[in-house]
């Protein structure tokens, strides 16, 4: 991906770690969609 940046790596790096948390249900709340818990740990 050639980042230049070691921060820019690290917040790639988180996003895909909590997606793929969402998808096998780590994270899930029983009312809220995937994209909506992304956005509420994102922020």
């Amino acid at each position: 991906m050639g980042f230049k940046a070691f921060h820019s790596a690290q917040a790639t790096i988180d996003g895909i770690e909590t997606a793929h948390m969402i998808r096998k249900g780590q994270l899930s709340e029983e009312n809220m969609p995937a994209y909506k818990q992304f956005m509420a740990l994102a922020g």
